[in-house]
């Protein structure tokens, strides 16, 4: 069973529901046979890679208040996170464009697979959202992404090029033609979607329903008491 998860590294949210969907997978039986795949999803291409201005005030700015009234924006996150186990300290953070980190988790997929991309997606969270690190920030970056295993070498090729920009651009048009206008967005087996940080209970649901209609099971009509050959032969 694939998941994929569309999501961007500085949305809240995402990481809330990245975190559910965890609980979710850990109480599972098959969680084993479940490969999870990050998508890439900018919640604002126009914001400067250069950042003017911090989360806080970007936040103020878009919804016509004052810093202190953003603050208070932000506890309902906040709280729904240190529920889940995470302290937020983003808000204090530069406000800046995110496409290079997401073309450092498409590196991480190409040449570490699934488990190194997850280790990047996770380090790059932790980075922004406890740390407050700028996600624009080359080094940055290069630092987390060098520290969750990725050659450094490499890294600083992509960095320095335009390498896995049409990958990020193809995620977000997926997105797009499922219909997704805004992140985390989950889909299953491409068959199933759920959007927003739903509860663990949702996923739990969720995995339990497609595991089942990917693994039908067989109804035994007439029960199991007629005559029938076996490993010890057939009874006469």
């Amino acid at each position: 069973m694939r998941i994929e998860i569309w999501s961007d590294v500085v949305c809240p949210w995402c990481y809330i529901g990245k975190r559910h969907l965890e609980a979710a997978l850990d109480g599972f039986e098959h969680r084993d046979d479940v490969e999870v795949l990050f998508r890439s999803f900018e919640l604002d291409p126009t914001t400067p890679e250069v950042p003017v201005e911090t989360t806080v005030e970007s936040l103020a700015r878009k919804f016509g208040t004052d810093v202190a009234g953003a603050r208070e924006l932000m506890k309902r996150a906040d709280g729904v996170a240190a529920a889940a186990g995470l302290t937020f300290n983003h808000a204090d953070a530069p406000h800046a464009r995110t496409v290079d980190a997401h073309r450092l988790l498409h590196l991480a997929l190409a040449e570490g697979g699934p488990s190194r991309q997850a280790d990047l997606k996770e380090a790059l969270l932790a980075a922004y959202f406890l740390r407050g690190e700028n996600m624009g920030d080359h080094d940055v970056l290069r630092k987390v992404a060098v520290e969750a295993g990725l050659d450094p070498a490499r890294v600083d090729e992509v960095l320095e090029s335009d390498a896995f920009t049409d990958a990020v651009h193809a995620d977000i048009a997926q997105a797009r033609a499922y219909g997704a206008t805004g992140v985390p967005f989950f889909v299953v087996d491409r068959r199933y979607a759920v959007s927003g940080a739903q509860p663990t209970e949702v996923f739990g649901q969720l995995l339990d329903r497609a595991w089942a209609d990917s693994h039908p099971s067989i109804e035994l009509v007439g029960g199991a008491g007629a005559e029938a050959c076996g490993p010890d032969g057939c009874p006469i």
